[in-house]
């Protein structure tokens, strides 16, 4: 435990009355050999050299007076200033003026005409140097440890700062997951009625029931009725059962803008929607008339409202467009409708989400009717647009600082002889309150009915391969995706 202040000041006064009591003893004995001297001179008779040998000694005092009471000042007043300094710490400034009062009588004592002993004088400066120095150390020690724990708080606090605005950003962003087309029919619904319905998921593990939300592509009607459209080479008709596994595996939101919704004609639209609700599964693209059809969904997540939309530019024939009072999917052909409700769901939300329906099947590059109306809705206000419909994959591209993923390919499909319909990813987006979003792919194989991730070796290849089919854009070797300037 440290000594007080008190306690050490006491101490201080103590060790140099001490030495001003050894001083006043030497001076003493110095005057009582000279008087004895004197004495013996002049019963001996040899006061004439006894006086002259003293003159000399008095001039060699003298000398070293002079040649070293310069130096010995200076280090006193170092010395005392030290003391000073120290003492103002502890507030002991009156203290100390009455002791170097007393000092300076004593050292003016000492200047009148007596000899001092020099290596007395340098053992009193070496101690008063090293008592001085211990009296610091015993000050600071104290002030160290304040600093210590006020360095340490100020790390503290600022650690928290930064946590503090790690988690604000987090608060602040949303993490979503898009991915291509689905459909629960044919193969796939002989498979999934051996396997269980839940076996699309088995691998995706918790990658969507720990997002935000989930955007897929539902391109099926899901119905247990209806009747089948002509003149068609694929007609889709899938269970019920299905949404149930759907909405297990953490999808949020379909889209049913597409050219396989109304397979099974107005009946089969209608209970779809059905279906989706019972199973508390938004839509888009599609409904019951023209405004439900264009009308986005709207989300709150993390403070950040997020508006979700779907258009398709292919369908199999006009009567498939929604009207009013009557039943079917938002096209785009013309892009004026689509154009709007991006309008006026920009001015209520966030975060605006476009899934579009378009392009040419097996085509990996998109055509000009892809980029054209990519452009126009991130001109109205979309913050992503997600494509689909090639059944391949396509590549991204950055206008505007927005994203456009032209195709996202297959999902849970059935499986084609084209080898690049087997290659599929998960497209991973990060957006902000501010509209701007992060995007890095996650590639899988898309196996029938399933989709598998991909190894290391597999899915660099495949990214490379999506790279290239970008448009001012680079993926890294994890997947995120980058705009070259």
């Amino acid at each position: 435990m440290l000594p007080s202040r008190t306690e050490r000041s006491k101490a201080a006064k103590k060790k140099k009355q001490r030495k001003r009591t050894q001083k006043w003893i030497t001076i003493n004995m110095v005057l009582v050999l000279l008087v004895a001297g004197f004495m013996i001179a002049i019963r001996t008779g040899n006061m004439p050299w006894i006086l002259s040998n003293n003159q000399d000694q008095a001039d060699m005092v003298d000398n070293s007076d002079v040649s070293n009471s310069a130096p010995e000042s200076n280090e006193q007043l170092t010395d005392d200033t030290e003391q000073d300094i120290a003492d103002d710490k502890e507030q002991e400034a009156t203290d100390d003026k009455e002791q170097d009062v007393d000092d300076k009588q004593q050292q003016g004592s000492e200047g009148q005409g007596q000899a001092l002993d020099l290596s007395q004088g340098e053992e009193r400066k070496q101690e008063s140097v090293s008592t001085s120095q211990e009296e610091q150390d015993l000050i600071n020690e104290p002030d160290q440890k304040l600093d210590d724990e006020s360095n340490k708080s100020d790390e503290a606090k600022e650690s928290a700062k930064e946590e503090e605005l790690i988690n604000t950003a987090a608060k602040e962003s949303i993490t979503m997951h898009f991915a291509g087309d689905v459909q629960f029919s044919g193969k796939v619904e002989d498979l999934l009625l051996k396997k269980g319905f839940d076996y699309p998921y088995q691998h995706l593990g918790s990658l969507f029931t720990n997002d935000d939300l989930t955007f897929i592509n539902l391109e099926t009607p899901v119905t247990t009725g209806g009747v089948a459209a002509q003149n068609k080479s694929f007609v889709y008709k899938s269970s019920p059962k299905a949404l149930k596994s759907l909405a297990a595996a953490g999808v949020d939101v379909v889209n049913l803008a597409n050219n396989h919704i109304l397979d099974q004609g107005v009946k089969g639209l209608t209970d779809t929607l059905t279906h989706l609700k019972n199973n508390k599964l938004s839509y888009v693209g599609a409904g019951l008339n023209r405004k439900e059809a264009y009308s986005p969904v709207y989300y709150e997540k993390n403070g950040i409202k997020i508006a979700l939309l779907g258009f398709t530019r292919v369908i199999p024939e006009a009567s498939w467009r929604a009207e009013a009072g009557k039943p079917g999917v938002a096209d785009a052909y013309n892009s004026t409708e689509a154009v709007k409700a991006i309008k006026q769901a920009h001015k209520k939300a966030d975060l605006v989400i476009v899934m579009a329906h378009w392009g040419q099947e097996r085509h990996t590059t998109p055509d000009e009717n892809q980029k054209k109306l990519g452009y126009e809705f991130i001109d109205a206000g979309a913050d992503l647009v997600i494509g689909g419909h090639p059944h391949v994959l396509q590549g991204l591209e950055s206008y505007k600082g927005k994203w456009i993923a032209y195709s996202t390919g297959n999902f849970i499909f059935s499986r084609s002889a084209t080898a690049e319909t087997w290659k599929t990813a998960i497209f991973e987006a990060t957006c902000q309150k501010d509209g701007k979003c992060g995007i890095k792919l996650l590639p899988y194989h898309a196996e029938l009915a399933q989709p598998v991730p991909m190894n290391k070796k597999e899915g660099a290849a495949l990214l490379r391969e999506i790279q290239n089919r970008s448009f001012g854009a680079k993926i890294s070797e994890d997947g995120t995706v980058s705009s070259i300037k």
